[in-house]
């Protein structure tokens, strides 16, 4: 059984950088796709930033393309989202996900965490 757990959200003012992580309960880690998604106050839940399994090929939003960061400590069984340069458009919850595919849409993961608040205020 998989278990995904996030932390590290916060309430920021714009420009400011915060750093998410997300730990992984269960086996085979390096094994599984990781992303973030987020979901805000209008939107369903978007599609943020993917690592494949060895952490050599990473994919973003357009929206976030610049001033994300995803990675992955496969000893340590995390995953991180640095985010730089924060917008209010980035205010949302933020889920971090794993699965077998490598892809942008929800149903490419198989496993969610319960999410992290993140505000970002002008």
């Amino acid at each position: 059984q998989v278990q995904l757990v996030e932390s590290g959200g916060g309430a920021v003012q714009a420009g400011a950088s915060l750093t998410l992580s997300c730990v992984f309960s269960g086996r085979s880690f390096n094994s599984y796709f990781m992303a973030w998604f987020r979901q805000g106050p209008v939107l369903g839940r978007q599609f943020v930033a993917t690592i494949s399994w060895t952490g050599g090929s990473t994919y973003y939003a357009d929206s976030v393309k610049g001033r994300f960061t995803i990675s992955r400590d496969d000893a340590k069984k995390m995953v991180y989202l640095q985010m730089d340069n924060l917008k209010p458009g980035d205010t949302g919850v933020y889920f971090c996900a794993a699965g077998t595919s490598f892809g942008r849409r929800n149903g490419d993961y198989e496993y969610w965490g319960q999410g992290t608040q993140v505000t970002v205020s002008s």
